[in-house]
């Protein structure tokens, strides 16, 4: 990604965060990168395309929170509790970033055009954690009994839920984590899921 397109991008983020994705104005966005109207139309053709771009950032920007997720050595039940947890960082992008995806899907609830990019980037994410779910049962330390798509499901949605009241300053980062931690050693226990 250039480099300017990354700072518009930047700045696309800081103004979702302030002002939430319905309140996004273009001439907002160019006043925070100090830049025109017509070079962000240049890069991202309207509102939409600036949108959806935006998303697909700090998407890409989550997927960096943790180091070392690559590592084949990194137990499975700690890569997944290390990727989960990261979500609550005191740290002024991972607070940027859960503040653009809570803007988002409240947006999506009037906006039907920002689902499809909602959809396919939830999904992603949902994939991946039910990947390593699975992962953890090929290795043995996730019982066989449980469904790793439903656990990701479940345990994204709580990362989300978790990650408004984090925002709004209802729970600790150490609170959001330990939650998560408990939540992720229920969903991987051994009996029946449901």
């Amino acid at each position: 990604m250039t480099t300017r397109r990354a700072k518009l991008l930047e700045a696309t983020c800081r103004v979702i965060a302030l002002r939430g994705v319905r309140g996004l104005r273009v001439e907002d966005v160019a006043a925070e990168a100090g830049v025109s109207k017509t070079l962000i139309y240049y890069h991202f053709r309207d509102r939409a395309g600036l949108v959806t771009s935006a998303l697909e950032y700090v998407n890409d920007r989550a997927e960096g929170y943790v180091a070392g997720a690559d590592d084949d050595e990194t137990p499975v039940r700690e890569l997944l509790l290390d990727l989960l947890s990261a979500e609550f960082q005191d740290d002024t992008a991972v607070r940027e970033n859960s503040a653009v995806w809570g803007e988002a899907r409240a947006a999506a609830t009037f906006d039907e055009g920002l689902r499809p990019t909602l959809a396919s980037l939830t999904e992603r994410w949902i994939v991946d954690i039910a990947e390593l779910i699975a992962d953890g049962q090929d290795e043995g330390s996730v019982p066989a009994s449980v469904d790793s798509r439903a656990a990701a499901v479940r345990l994204t949605s709580l990362v989300e839920g978790l990650s408004g009241r984090w925002l709004a300053g209802l729970l600790t980062t150490a609170e959001a984590r330990a939650h998560v931690a408990a939540a992720l050693e229920r969903e991987l226990a051994e009996g029946p899921q449901g």
